[in-house]
């Protein structure tokens, strides 16, 4: 008898059992908040996925749109006092859908687009002038679309380690100066920095909505950097992306072990820096910065300290913290493409949230946050600057030299 799922990395009857159904994950996620629909909460949408498990079980339309509609934000994984594995539950899901459900023409042909476009620094260059046409749309100045870093950046002082810097897609096309700004504090810091040219893609986006082609990319993302001591990542959905290779790939015996021991020397640039005693002396920078928490950075990845201690080391910035930090803008990789409905009230959303605290800048580690959250404030009429953290660090370390 068939059953919804393949055997192919079905989500886990184990990891679907720990789920106990308690409730604490439901005021934590955004689209049982927008909507108040049981199968539109984590917990509902486990209960989908272990009747997905079920010999006679079909992939129905409507199993697929309470998950198509998950932005995949793993606030529930922070709330969750069972410790339940959301994450890696909805990531093999989605694969599930995308190899077992039949889209629409539309939908298929929007999906093909989104990858074939996104993954790809070199074609996101390319349509870098047209994104400042997008009525929301924040304006990219196209000297970041065009922007190239040095291969290699000097440690200050006595080397504290050899890192290599992930360039990433997204990353690299749109906010390049945001990747320089991160190498040079890390080569402040005492890191010598290597920003090679590959891999063009690290697979993330493919991997949170289920596409088949993270595994190929993730091979080659390991394939390329795994020669260094630590793999640095300034974008947070990459970095929950690769941290999690050893999941992906935990089929594939030659790659398990490999992707696992890659995945142990991925850290975040917050997270890296957390962990050393600062060296470059800050200058002071006057302003009042609302901190926004990218989802895989808090959530996923859990870190949420570090960022808010790195900007507290600049002298004379005001860090403030908006209402429901948990709680997503809206981006979530492919999300406000995709969903764009949801997407639109949750950017206006924390927006709304962000301004309030009176703050004129806006330090976020992700670029999709960084652009859903200039582009709704714009819509509400203001303008606000959203800058990646690493930026304002190297900002007040440049200052005092």
């Amino acid at each position: 008898m068939s059953r919804a799922f393949d055997t192919e990395r079905a989500p886990e009857l184990g990891l679907i059992d720990d789920c106990v159904h308690c409730g604490f994950c439901l005021p934590t996620c955004p689209t049982y908040d927008l909507w108040g629909e049981e199968m539109d909460s984590p917990r509902g949408r486990i209960v989908l996925m272990k009747a997905g498990l079920e010999e006679g079980s079909e992939l129905s339309p409507e199993m697929v749109e309470h998950w198509d509609r998950c932005l995949g934000c793993m606030a529930c994984v922070t709330a969750c006092p069972s410790g339940v594995q959301y994450d890696k539950l909805i990531e093999d899901t989605r694969a599930q859908v995308e190899r077992n459900h039949e889209r629409t023409p539309w939908e298929r042909l929007k999906r093909w687009g989104l990858f074939t476009l996104f993954p790809h620094p070199g074609r996101l260059r390319a349509v870098a002038p047209l994104a400042r046409l997008h009525p929301l749309g924040p304006k990219l100045g196209l000297r970041q679309a065009v922007h190239r870093l040095p291969e290699r950046f000097a440690a200050a002082g006595e080397r504290r380690g050899k890192v290599a810097l992930l360039q990433g897609c997204v990353q690299r096309a749109f906010f390049g100066d945001v990747n320089e700004a991160t190498a040079r504090v890390l080569a402040a810091e005492g890191f010598e920095v290597h920003a090679p040219r590959q891999p063009r893609c690290c697979g993330a986006l493919q991997l949170h909505a289920g596409d088949d082609g993270a595994a190929a990319l993730a091979k080659t993302t390991i394939q390329a950097l795994e020669g260094y001591e630590k793999i640095v990542v300034n974008a947070a959905g990459c970095g929950s992306g690769m941290k999690d290779y050893g999941h992906l790939l935990r089929d594939e015996s030659e790659w398990v072990e490999r992707a696992a021991a890659f995945s142990s020397r991925v850290r975040d640039a917050n997270e890296l820096l957390g962990e050393v005693e600062p060296r470059a002396e800050r200058a002071p920078l006057p302003m009042k910065v609302a901190y926004h928490d990218a989802c895989h950075l808090a959530h996923a990845q859990g870190i949420r300290e570090e960022p808010r201690e790195l900007l507290n080391s600049i002298p004379e910035l005001e860090l403030v913290e908006p209402r429901d930090w948990e709680v997503c803008c809206g981006s979530a990789g492919i999300y406000n493409l995709v969903q764009p409905d949801a997407a639109e009230e949750l950017g206006e959303r924390k927006a709304r949230n962000l301004l309030d605290t009176g703050a004129e800048t806006v330090a976020a580690a992700n670029p999709g946050c960084v652009l859903q959250i200039a582009a709704h404030a714009k819509r509400l009429g203001r303008e606000l600057l959203v800058v990646h953290p690493m930026e304002l660090l190297w900002r007040s370390i440049d200052h005092s030299r």
